[in-house]
């Protein structure tokens, strides 16, 4: 297994010559609010860059938001996606197109995009929430992928009481209130997929993640689901994140004689894992994947040759049929090219952002300042007509009520739709696998005291009731 040898103090060194770097950047790059409207330029190795919209003609002042994505590094294959689904909806509410045609703006005011790339680095995901919030006086930001980015910022935004949408499927076990979470719990992504490897593959798992916090307690609460189910771990591996050599676990995978791959690799081991596998013997017909990180845009990257036969749980795909996907493919497509597809993680992304902006335009009507008190209350039970379907924040512990579904990938680089919940599933944050009956409510939109809930009962399936 190959793996990227760096030594603390290069990694320090280069975090703190990239830090130094990055701040003049930003320093640089002041907000003007006569801007062209939507018009980027974020930097390619680096940095912090400002973008506004046009003032409104009243003179009022524009919103400032954080967008904190890499668009360079080992992880970048995805999150630019993120940040392109971001983008679309900001333009979106500015110009009064898409879910906000008919309004333009947030009553009169635009939103203006403070855009940062920290390249991959966790310490950077860090420095720059500090910029973002001390400096830039961003109302809240909008971003991070990886665990190990959500985990490096968070300190930062609960010391400073700001707030963080965060757009990624996650490990769960985490309830801030510093955080409107839009990604899965692993209620909405891992207790369906085991069930269904169990049922239609066998009761042999072998486990496959990147080295880092959210493979390893992704792994660890599927394996409980697939003891708990009849099954049984037969292999455990991980790899350093980057790492695209995997001859060695394939080996290993060839002697467990597994039913299913249960993969939790990320970024550019993705792709590198899939052809290895197929090049090694290894076809989905004889072991097939099931895989959370592996969305479309990771498919595209490396042929979906290498990904038919293979699944995905995921809250959406590009193929689900709802009016409001239609509408939001084609105009993703209209906007960055009709040779790109969109995936789960940035629609997440994009239906936060209207999250964001209907809580926003709440404020607006109370006439309430953007801050983060008034932000928080007015998020938590947010309704919106997403691609995936009718989602909502759920008001008790800010994570999301979002759709189960499973995908088996075609030839085309699509998915066929296998498995999928009759409506949005409530969060439970802490998977009931390992900690059976505990949840998550916070008691008032302001209480930051500990929100965990210990029931020692087994918590039901709630759906989402559309009104």
């Amino acid at each position: 297994m190959k793996k990227i040898n760096r030594s603390n103090d290069a990694l320090n060194g280069i975090t703190r010559r990239r830090f130094i770097q990055y701040g003049s950047l930003a320093a640089a790059s002041s907000i003007v609010a006569a801007c062209t409207p939507t018009t980027t330029t974020p930097t390619t190795t680096g940095g912090t860059t400002t973008t506004a919209a046009s003032p409104a003609a009243d003179g009022k002042k524009g919103i400032k938001v954080g967008v904190m994505y890499s668009t360079t590094g080992t992880i970048a294959i995805v999150e630019k996606s993120l940040q392109d689904a971001t983008f679309l909806a900001i333009d979106q509410i500015n110009e009064g197109t898409g879910p906000w045609a008919g309004k333009k703006g947030i009553d009169g005011q635009m939103i203006e995009k403070v855009v940062v790339n920290p390249d991959s680095n966790w310490d950077l995901y860090n420095q720059m929430s500090k910029r973002l919030i001390d400096e830039d006086k961003v109302v809240c930001v909008l971003g991070c992928y990886t665990s190990a980015s959500r985990k490096s910022v968070l300190p930062v935004f609960e010391e400073k009481d700001s707030l963080l949408y965060y757009p990624v499927y996650y490990e769960g076990n985490e309830c801030s209130s510093n955080v409107f979470y839009t990604g899965a719990a692993p209620n909405q992504q891992i207790t369906d997929s085991i069930p269904y490897c169990i049922k239609n593959f066998g009761k042999k798992g072998f486990f496959i993640g990147s080295d880092y916090i959210y493979p390893k307690e992704s792994n660890r609460i599927a394996k409980a689901e697939l003891v708990n189910g009849g099954g049984e771990v037969v292999g455990d591996e991980y790899a350093a994140l980057g790492t695209t050599e995997f001859i060695t676990i394939i080996n290993k995978i060839k002697q467990a004689k597994p039913n299913f791959i249960l993969s939790n690799l990320v970024g550019d081991s993705i792709p590198a894992f899939y052809k290895q596998l197929k090049d090694a013997g290894i076809t989905s017909k004889d072991i097939p994947i099931m895989a959370y990180p592996t969305t479309e845009e990771e498919i595209q990257a490396m042929g979906p040759e290498f990904a038919e036969g293979h699944y995905s749980s995921f809250n959406y795909f590009q193929s689900v049929e709802t009016p409001e996907n239609k509408a939001f493919v084609e105009q993703f497509k209209a906007k960055f090219g009709k040779d790109r597809v969109t995936n789960g993680v940035m629609e997440a992304a994009y239906l936060q952002t209207f999250f964001m902006a209907q809580a926003m335009e709440k404020c607006a009507k109370e006439k309430k300042p953007f801050n983060t008190a008034n932000l928080r209350e007015a998020t938590r039970g947010q309704v919106f007509k997403a691609p995936q379907g009718t989602v909502k924040s759920d008001p008790d512990n800010y994570h999301t009520y979002l759709y189960s579904r499973i995908g088996k990938w075609k030839a085309d680089g699509q998915a066929e739709i296998v498995f999928a919940t009759k409506a949005a599933v409530k969060p439970i944050p802490w998977s009931q696998a390992l900690y059976k009956g505990r949840t998550c409510v916070h008691k008032t939109p302001d209480d930051r005291s500990n929100s965990n809930v210990e029931t020692k009962k087994d918590l039901p399936i709630e759906y989402l009731k559309e009104s």
